[in-house]
């Protein structure tokens, strides 16, 4: 793909601002679709007449289909174009959501499902790409942490929201905010989005057909495990054969001279490191956002309501510390923010075992864990979106989505987590947090392992619209 035009080169800084505001937009539209049925799912399967184990399916058809396309999402807006893709992107959310709406069945409802989870799949790593398209290296701190206060807002606000709505309306209305949002981000994306051009590159189909496959079958095996169990066969059949779907893109890869994504890119430390480390952070916010309110609403004996509020501190820390995170990235380099998060983040989950051991989940004791779980999540979030980005995988679309492909690997490992934690007995809810605080650890250790260099991308091996552009200035790394 052709590169954008710089922050120089397109409009003004007043244009590019209303540009940031509609990709914004589209993420949060993204974001508040992926969450805003778990509150009403119990009315949608009564509407539908169908039993709630199969009413699951509006949950995971979203997320694995949103998960699985991005690296191939990826690829496309290089071929298309970033601004084009986009577009299309939110008018397929748009699409999605009138059709849930009208859903007639559960099957339908589950194909309407499976379309947002596609256009939002082209959502986020488009936005990264263009973000760090339009701005200058010193400016994409702060963007990409307006970013990630974005996707934190919208988890924040989907299950009150689509509680809310249900509850005035019915179900069938939680899905129309998202057209007038869609509609916002289109119109601002043709107004003030530079056009750019696409590439010429090819889709190498082996590499990914077996990348998507193999990354699909764990995932489903991760989702899986809250109802089979950890042993069950279909568990261990689905990730078996995804890992070694994964085995055959890798040596496929290496062989090939186009391959989907270049495994010499992949191995580069800034883009390791940042992988990692968001991988971590993504295990630990799921498995608190499932734990905490089943502790609640369990073992506490809260109310629903209740722990709704107290759960807010999590993701309402993250909102607020995202533009902060921003600009201090910019200010005190991707690197140091990282660690100082993934060590909050490891406090964070030694502060939870505590309090659940020792206080019984205590409102006063409670809710300042949380808030620094939250400060530690949101430290990480950004600086390891700016590591990828900055990363020479990063300035290639397929590798954006496989960054923010292993982000959600980690939200799904988090939740099935939570799940065997809890199924195995007394002390449940302490080990969840023990075992985050442990992987959290390794994200931390990540951060010091290997060195990255300023590179380019390698004029042979770069895909065909960036081939130019590996004879710029070396590549600097991140993170």
């Amino acid at each position: 793909m052709t590169p954008e035009p710089s922050a120089g080169a397109a409009s003004g800084g007043a244009v590019r601002w209303r540009a940031v505001l509609a990709l914004l937009v589209g993420t949060f539209t993204g974001t508040l679709l992926n969450n805003i049925v778990n509150v009403p799912l119990r009315s949608m399967v009564r509407g539908l007449h169908v039993p709630v184990t199969e009413g699951a399916l509006v949950v995971t058809s979203f997320n694995l289909s949103f998960a699985v396309l991005m690296p191939l999402t990826g690829w496309l807006g290089d071929r298309v174009g970033r601004r084009r893709l986009f577009c299309w992107a939110v008018l397929t959310v748009a699409a999605g959501a009138l059709g849930a709406m009208a859903a007639p069945s559960l099957g339908l409802l589950v194909v309407c499902r499976v379309v947002q989870g596609a256009g939002t799949a082209a959502i986020l790593p488009t936005v990264m790409g263009l973000l760090n398209d339009l701005h200058s290296r010193d400016q994409v701190g702060l963007v990409l942490g307006m970013w990630a206060a974005m996707n934190g807002l919208g988890r924040a606000v989907a299950a009150p929201l689509g509680g809310a709505i249900t509850s005035a309306m019915s179900w069938r209305w939680v899905f129309v905010p998202a057209v007038p949002l869609a509609g916002l981000a289109l119109l601002g994306a043709l107004l003030f989005v530079p056009a750019g051009r696409g590439s010429d590159r090819p889709l190498e189909w082996r590499g990914a057909l077996s990348l998507t496959a193999g990354c699909g079958l764990i995932i489903t095996a991760a989702t899986a495990v809250p109802e089979s169990g950890l042993t069950s066969a279909p568990v261990l059949v689905l990730a078996l054969c995804g890992v070694l779907l994964l085995g055959v893109f890798v040596r496929g890869s290496r062989r090939r001279r186009n391959p989907f994504i270049d495994p010499a890119l992949l191995a580069e430390p800034s883009y390791v490191r940042s992988s990692l480390a968001a991988f971590a952070q993504m295990f630990c916010l799921s498995a608190a956002l499932l734990a905490v309110p089943l502790y609640l609403t369990h073992a506490a004996g809260s109310t629903a309501s209740r722990a709704g509020l107290i759960l807010f501190a999590l993701p309402g820390t993250m909102v607020v510390l995202g533009p902060v995170t921003g600009s201090v990235v910019r200010r005190l380099g991707a690197r140091r923010i990282l660690r100082l998060g993934m060590a909050l983040l490891i406090a964070a989950q030694v502060t939870l075992v505590l309090v659940l051991d020792t206080a019984g989940g205590a409102l006063a004791e409670l809710i300042p864990a949380l808030v620094l779980d939250g400060v530690g999540a949101a430290l990480v979030q950004t600086p390891a979106a700016v590591g990828a980005t900055r990363s020479a995988a990063g300035r290639v679309g397929s590798g954006l989505g496989l960054f923010n492909l292993l982000r959600f690997t980690g939200a799904a490992f988090g939740t099935a987590w939570v799940a065997i934690a809890l199924g195995a007995g007394h002390g449940g809810d302490t080990a969840v947090f023990v075992v985050c605080g442990g992987l959290a650890g390794l994200g931390l250790a990540a951060t010091w392992a290997g060195r990255s260099a300023p590179r380019r991308l390698d004029a042979a091996s770069a895909p065909a619209g960036l081939r130019a552009s590996a004879a710029e200035p070396p590549v600097e790394s991140g993170v």
